[in-house]
């Protein structure tokens, strides 16, 4: 049966060493483990800026560093979604990353200098970046979270990293708005399947990156028939996924409205028919 190129760390030139039994390659790495250390890191199918990009890596998500190169590149595969790709090198760090205490609540928040809001911002993290704190303090009747560097978060725009939410379509509301953006997983661009994995995520529920991957991996089926389904049930089309909101909307990140949208489903459901997709699977989590 043929690999996954997607989540499967195999090329023609190099190859994982746990897969040395199963794919033939002229070299092996064992990979170091490292964590993303910017904001937000592309995960791009080849090793140049302009490449397309597959995906997102938030702060601090730990990945598995396979390869680099000399313009700076670095072959690396995710540990929360398997997906390999091309990141830039100065965005990771090598290391196996620290325990997360906490996650991003708010749907993106600033890492400042220090204990103070009219310090520059360093950075800024998005919706479900998880974080460890190693202190709190309060300045000015603020609370920040203080970073091992020293770097502040306020304390209002994060929660505990166990404190996790019961439905992801509530979640994915919150994104309303946000613009789509193919391969990205934050407030300021997300996709279809980047706004379930995010959802979902936010729930303890992992979920695969690409909305195929999703379809295969979660929940049990549920027939088509709209009088079958309720709030969190997955819509999935070849290539694209939509949570269902009620009895008459569906929630996504589509690039007919080119933002995170409520629909009516009928409708909906009509005008990608005729655009040429019926809807194929029906899932519901449990």
């Amino acid at each position: 049966m043929p690999f996954d190129p997607r989540v499967t760390p195999a090329r023609p030139d190099l190859a994982a060493a746990h897969l040395a039994d199963r794919v033939t390659a002229p070299r092996y790495a064992e990979g170091v483990a490292a964590r993303v250390i910017e904001g937000l890191a592309p995960l791009r199918r080849q090793p140049r800026p302009d490449a397309g990009l597959d995906t997102e890596a938030l702060h601090g998500e730990a990945i598995t560093v396979y390869d680099e190169d000399e313009e700076g590149w670095a072959w690396v595969q995710l540990a929360e979604d398997g997906y390999v790709g091309y990141m830039p090198v100065s965005a990771i760090l090598k290391g196996v990353r620290p325990e997360r205490t906490h996650r991003v609540a708010a749907l993106r928040t600033f890492v400042y200098p220090g204990p103070s809001i009219k310090e520059p911002p360093l950075a800024w993290l998005s919706f479900g970046t998880q974080v460890r704190i190693e202190r709190e303090i309060e300045e000015r009747g603020r609370r920040f979270g203080v970073l091992d560097t020293g770097a502040a978060i306020v304390m209002t725009h994060l929660g505990a990293i166990d404190d996790l939410a019961e439905d992801p379509v509530a979640v994915a509301e919150r994104f309303l708005g946000v613009p789509y953006l193919w391969g990205g997983k934050t407030s300021l661009g997300i996709d279809c399947s980047g706004l379930v994995q995010t959802a979902l995520a936010a729930c303890g529920i992992g979920a695969p990156r690409d909305s195929d991957q999703q379809e295969a991996a979660l929940g049990v089926a549920v027939g088509l028939d709209p009088e079958d389904w309720r709030r969190g049930d997955l819509l999935f089309w070849p290539g694209h996924v939509a949570f269902v909101r009620d009895e008459a909307t569906m929630l996504h990140a589509n690039a007919h409205t080119m933002a995170v949208a409520i629909e009516p489903t009928a409708a909906a459901l009509d005008r990608i028919e005729a655009a040429g997709t019926a809807l194929r699977a029906v899932k519901r989590i449990a």
